[in-house]
């Protein structure tokens, strides 16, 4: 299954994170975007956060003001197959290789993002395949809007 990233998202701290074109991805994530709370943001493990676009439409049917970038996500990709994204995941984006390594539970910095400032929608515990998912960067590389998106294997 081939996907396609549609939104990099950066910010200097904080949600939304604004799109940009390209960025270049290191080890600790991408360089210029910055998390303000390193307890629960950031890190190897944590360098991305990953969303589904097709997520967020369907959120927006729902009636949540949700767009790519909104609940923090640093890159939103179009047309994987949101339910097989689990722990131990690897993928392509682009140059850059991943391993998925968690899901990132909601906080109070997205509510805005969500009917009623209720961002529990995507907290995996009670909605299994609606959270974002965070993840370490195996192969650092540049990174582009369009740039194709593939799961490569399962770690073993």
């Amino acid at each position: 299954m081939t996907g396609r990233v549609v939104s990099i998202n950066i910010s200097n701290g904080g949600v939304p994170k604004r799109p940009v074109e390209r960025a270049d991805v290191c080890p600790l994530g991408i360089v210029g975007d910055v998390q303000r709370n390193l307890k629960y943001h950031g890190g190897p493990d944590r360098a991305l956060c990953l969303y589904s676009m097709e997520r967020i439409v369907a959120l927006r049917a729902e009636g949540h003001p949700i767009a790519a970038g909104t609940t923090g996500e640093n890159v939103t990709v179009h047309g994987l197959d949101w339910n097989e994204m689990a722990p131990g995941l690897r993928l392509r984006l682009g140059d850059v290789g991943v391993e998925l390594t968690g899901y990132a539970g909601p906080c109070k910095k997205i509510e805005r993002s969500f009917l009623d400032q209720n961002s529990s929608r995507i907290d995996h515990r009670l909605h299994p395949g609606w959270s974002r998912v965070y993840c370490r960067i195996l192969t650092p590389g540049a990174l582009r809007r369009g740039d194709p998106v593939s799961i490569q294997s399962a770690s073993s």
